[in-house]
C-alpha cells in the first residue's frame, strides 16, 4: 500500500508552482513574460535574446534568477518583486486539498524557488493560507535555487527537517534528486510521469494522492 511507505513521514515539504495549484492555471506564463520584459530592460537585449537567456539560465543554473546573479550580478530583491507582480485571480480555492494537507501528521511546509511573499499570495488565492507551519522562498536558501543540494540543506536546516522522516512533493523532476539522496520519499506531481530512480511516486492529482495516505 502507498500509505505504508509514508507511515514514517513527519515532515511534509511541498513545492508551490504547478504543485499546489494545477498547471492549467498557467500562472507561470505570466511570470515568464515578466521575466522576459525584465531581462530586455536590464540587459538591453531584444525579446528573442531575452527569452533565450531566460531558458538557458533556467536549464544551467536551476532558475533564471540564479543565472542572472551569477553572470550579471543583479540584485535579486527588485527582480523578485517585479516578476511576481501578477494576477492571482486565475487561481481558485481548493478546500479539499486544504483539508488533506491539514490532516497530515507532523510538520507541513512550502519550499519554493519563488519568494515567500509571492508564495503567501498564491496560498491565499488557493484557500491554503494558514494550512502550513512555515513558508520558505529562495531567499531563505541564500538565493541558491533548487535543485542544488546546498539549497535544500539550508532550508531543511532552518526548519529542523529530518530528511529520513520527510517527503517532498514537486512538479520538476530535477528538484527531487537531492531530497531522494538525502533520504526523503519523493512524489512527482505532474500530468505526465517522468520515470527516474530518484522518484518514488507520481501523481496527477495531489489531493487524491494525499487522501490515500490518510486514515
Amino acid at each position: 500500500m502507498v500509505a505504508q511507505s509514508f507511515s514514517h513521514v513527519r515532515h511534509w515539504v511541498f513545492d508551490l508552482d504547478n504543485t499546489l495549484y494545477p498547471p492549467e492555471a498557467r500562472l507561470f506564463d505570466q511570470i515568464e513574460r515578466r521575466m522576459t520584459a525584465w531581462v530586455m530592460q536590464e540587459l538591453q537585449v531584444d525579446q528573442p535574446e531575452a527569452d533565450r537567456l531566460r531558458r538557458h539560465y533556467w536549464q544551467l543554473y536551476g532558475t533564471t534568477l540564479a543565472g542572472l546573479m551569477a553572470e550579471h550580478g543583479i540584485d535579486p530583491h527588485g527582480y523578485m518583486h517585479e516578476v511576481h507582480d501578477i494576477d492571482f485571480t486565475v487561481l481558485t480555492p481548493d478546500s479539499g486539498l486544504a483539508a488533506r494537507i491539514r490532516d497530515l501528521p507532523g510538520r507541513r511546509i512550502v519550499y519554493t524557488n519563488g519568494s515567500a511573499p509571492y508564495a503567501e499570495k498564491v496560498l491565499a488565492a488557493r484557500g491554503l493560507a494558514g494550512v502550513f507551519d512555515a513558508i520558505y522562498g529562495v531567499e531563505h536558501a541564500d538565493f541558491r535555487p533548487k535543485p542544488e543540494r546546498a539549497a535544500f540543506e539550508t532550508v531543511f536546516g532552518r526548519d529542523g527537517i529530518v530528511p529520513e522522516t520527510g517527503a517532498m512533493f514537486e512538479d520538476d523532476p530535477r528538484n527531487l534528486a537531492a531530497p531522494h539522496d538525502m533520504g526523503m520519499r519523493t512524489v512527482h506531481v505532474a500530468p505526465t510521469p517522468a520515470p527516474a530512480p530518484h522518484i518514488h511516486h507520481h501523481t496527477n492529482d495531489l489531493s487524491g494522492f494525499l487522501a490515500r495516505l490518510l486514515p
